[in-house]
This record gives structure tokens, C-alpha cells and sequence, in this order.
């Protein structure tokens, strides 16, 4: 703080010096060889009203060249042409003039922003994020409070969010964000023929891992919970959720967090960022590039077994040169083995139960990241087959599936758009 204090005062210093030359230059004859010295105007004052000159200084000893810029104001009164060329072949001005000049571009700049790349970490949504950016300061408290903004919107754990609110049918008005993340919902569930549904949160419970804990699953168990889920069963009427049944609940854990890098992202443009990048729970928007001044990239780990999520194996990178998100979903973290069976967390809820697909892990590329998570979601529910069939239909979206094929073996597809973003294969 007070660094800027002390530039800020020097800077006053310097602006008060240079004027007070000029100032001095142009009202203040000192020689008496000036023809028109004590005369209050001339043609030549009025010639150049509201014009600027352009004077050329002629050569002097060490055949240097001034030019110099002059703009008229009725403060100043420009008594000579000629007054003005001989106060120019004064050397002790030109030392003044040097002086002014240099002391001028020095406090310009010291006093420009100098940007650097400031990288945050932490803890949020129960997962973890990093976020790196090009600034002129640190945006640490600014990034934390729209993070705790965003936790009182759309964190199912947290009871006092607006959603904890809904799934307790309190009297609640929900934001923009809230509106923002349901209307994406709705659109992602017409278009995965409901594959995709936030109100899957009593199936996603019952089968632990949602906000209740697990017990014991029973057929009769989750028929009695297919009575009310369904995205068609909840209606978004002005700031109201309207739910068909009080017991319907949601979860937007599928979406939320990709639309988290979405909010988090439009904080660091407003601040004026243009390099940025910014990593929640495994997805990921960028813009502009690193510190090294290259594209960003990113890699899609290899689907193991890694429920501690400390593995690293990556099977191949994504590169992104321009503005864009990157969201994977896949079944080889987020899961448990009961009974010698291993259950995933992805549940398609129009059967109610954890969904077997040959899909091990799903990566979309969007503009934004709450799209690429919900699709990244649906693709894990949906099975290869249909999901390329949708995504066929979405031109907004790429994708890069890891499956597995009869055998058991892995293998991958990828859409034609997606190879631009894979730069070993384009090699």
C-alpha cells in the first residue's frame, strides 16, 4: 500500500514539474530579442486558434532533431513564431525539455500494472480446486467470496442453501444462478430422453452417494422413489420451484460444479483477465494461454480403479488455444463394492439403478463447462451407441469416450471435432 502511495506522490511531483516548465516556456519570455514581446495578439495567434503546430527544430552542433507538439488553449499565449526557435536553440532548455520528457516516461512507467500469474487453491463443494490467472494483483478474496456465494446457492450439503431450501419445500426465492443451472437441466434431459435428471437425488441417495447416507437397496425400494423423480415433474415458474410432489428433491452435483468454473470465470473477465485457468473437482475452463505463453492443456486419466483419486496416469492430452470448457465424467473414482459388486455412481433413473454401460469415462469440449459436465454425465448414463447418436445432433459439443469393448479391453472414440484439440494425434 504504501508503495503506491509513494508513486502516486511522486507522480504529482513530476506532473507539477513538467506543467510548471511549460507553463514557463510559453508565458514567461526571458530575452529581449523577441520582436514581439509586450504585443497582446498577432495574425499568427489567430491563424493557429484551435490548431495544432508542428515545428520542426532546425539542426543544431550534434545534428539532433526535435519535433514538437503544440496545442492552443486560451491559457497560453504563443506571442512568436520566431520567439519560440530561439528559446529552442537555448541548450539550457533542451536540458529542462530532456529532463521533463524523461522524468515524465519514467513515472508512466512505473505507475503501468504490471501483470503476473497468481495461482489460488483450496477446498470448495467438498472437492478441490486451482485456479491460475494473469492479473495486475491478487484476486484471492474476490474469488472466495463468489465461491461462498455460490456454496448458499447451489450446494445441496450446505443447509442453508437456496436448493436445500427447495428440497425442504421452504418458502424460498431462487437466483440467477439457481435459474440459470435448472433451464440447462431441463434442456439436457430433453435432449438425453431424460437420462440426465437433477431430481434423481432420492435414487443417487438411496444408492450412497448423494447427501444421505446408504442402506440396504431394494427393488421395492426403488420403485416406491420412481413414483416421484422425473425432470418433468418440477417446473420453474418466475423465482418458485414447483414440484408435482413435496417429496421430489434435487441434486445438480452433475452440473454444478462445471457451472461453478462458468461463475468463477466471468469474475476473473470482469476483472479484466484474459489469461486464465480454472480447474473445480476435475473440469475445467481456459482462456488465452499459460505463463509460458503457450495453449493450455489438460489431461484425461487413464479409467482405474482410484477411488482415493491420487492417480495420475493420463491417456491423452487436450489442448485448448481459445476460450473453451472440458468436463469428464467416468465411474472408475466415485464408486463402492458391496458383496464382491462394485457400484458406480452414475444412476440412470429411468431404471433406478447404477448404470452398466461399456463407457468407462466420457470427456466433453464446450464453450462452457456446465454444458461439457451435464453431457459428460449423460454420455456415462446413455451408453456409447446412443450417445453418439446425440451427440450428433449437438454441434456445440466434441467428445472423447473410453470404453470397453467384448473382450474387456479399452478403446477409445472421438468426434472429428475433438482432434483439434488433441495435439498428439494431430502430429
Amino acid at each position: 500500500m504504501w508503495q503506491e502511495i509513494a508513486v502516486f506522490i511522486i507522480g504529482l511531483i513530476v506532473i507539477f514539474y513538467i506543467g510548471k516548465k511549460i507553463y514557463k516556456f510559453f508565458t514567461h519570455p526571458t530575452g529581449t530579442d523577441n520582436p514581439c514581446q509586450g504585443c497582446p495578439g498577432c495574425a499568427l495567434k489567430n491563424k493557429i486558434r484551435n490548431n495544432c503546430i508542428r515545428l520542426l527544430y532546425p539542426k543544431t552542433r550534434d545534428s539532433r532533431k526535435y519535433i514538437i507538439l503544440l496545442f492552443y488553449t486560451d491559457k497560453v499565449v504563443l506571442k512568436d513564431l520566431h520567439y519560440l526557435c530561439n528559446q529552442l536553440n537555448n541548450r539550457k532548455m533542451h536540458k529542462k525539455i530532456y529532463l521533463s520528457v524523461i522524468l515524465g516516461i519514467l513515472f508512466f512507467v512505473s505507475c503501468k500494472d504490471k501483470k503476473q500469474y497468481y495461482e489460488e487453491s483450496g477446498t470448495v463443494f467438498h472437492t478441490l480446486y486451482t485456479i491460475k490467472y494473469e492479473a495486475p494483483h491478487i484476486l484471492t478474496d474476490k474469488i472466495d467470496a463468489e465461491l461462498q456465494k455460490f456454496n448458499l446457492s447451489l450446494n445441496p450439503f450446505n443447509p442453508n442453501s437456496i436448493i436445500a431450501k427447495v428440497n425442504n419445500n421452504e418458502a424460498v426465492e431462487v437466483d440467477e444462478w439457481f435459474t440459470e443451472v435448472f433451464n440447462k437441466s431441463m434442456e439436457v434431459s430433453r435432449n438425453s430422453d431424460g437420462v440426465f435428471d437433477i431430481t434423481c437425488a432420492p435414487l443417487v441417495n438411496l444408492w450412497g452417494f448423494g447427501f444421505n447416507k446408504k442402506d440396504s437397496v431394494t427393488p421395492a425400494m426403488i420403485d416406491s422413489l420412481k413414483t416421484f423423480v422425473g425432470y418433468r415433474k418440477v417446473h420453474l415458474e418466475g423465482k418458485k420451484v414447483v414440484k408435482d410432489d413435496p417429496r421430489l428433491l434435487l441434486n445438480c452435483s452433475a452440473i454444478a460444479k462445471g457451472y461453478s468454473c462458468d461463475v468463477i470465470a466471468r469474475l476473473l473477465e470482469k476483472e479484466g483477465v484474459e489469461n486464465y485457468m480454472i480447474l473445480i473437482g476435475g473440469e475445467v475452463v481456459v482462456k488465452g494461454v499459460n505463463q509460458n505463453g503457450v495453449c493450455w492443456r489438460t489431461g484425461i486419466n487413464l479409467p482405474e480403479d482410484d477411488p482415493d483419486g491420487i492417480k495420475n496416469n493420463y491417456d491423452e492430452i487436450v489442448q485448448l488455444c481459445k476460450k473453451g470448457a472440458i468436463a469428464t465424467s467416468g465411474n472408475y473414482r466415485n464408486f463402492y463394492i458391496k458383496d464382491g459388486k462394485k457400484y458406480a455412481h452414475t444412476i440412470d433413473p429411468r431404471t433406478g439403478y447404477p448404470a452398466e454401460q461399456s463407457v468407462l469415462s466420457a470427456t466433453i469440449v464446450a464453450n462452457d463447462c456446465m454444458t461439457a459436465d451435464a453431457y459428460a454425465t449423460a454420455f456415462m448414463a446413455m451408453g456409447l451407441e446412443k450417445a453418439r447418436q446425440m451427440a450428433d445432433s449437438l454441434p456445440e459439443i466434441e467428445y472423447y469416450v473410453i470404453y470397453a469393448d467384448e473382450n474387456g479391453k479399452h478403446q477409445i472414440e472421438y468426434s472429428k471435432g475433438m482432434l483439434q484439440y488433441l495435439p498428439k494425434r494431430k502430429q
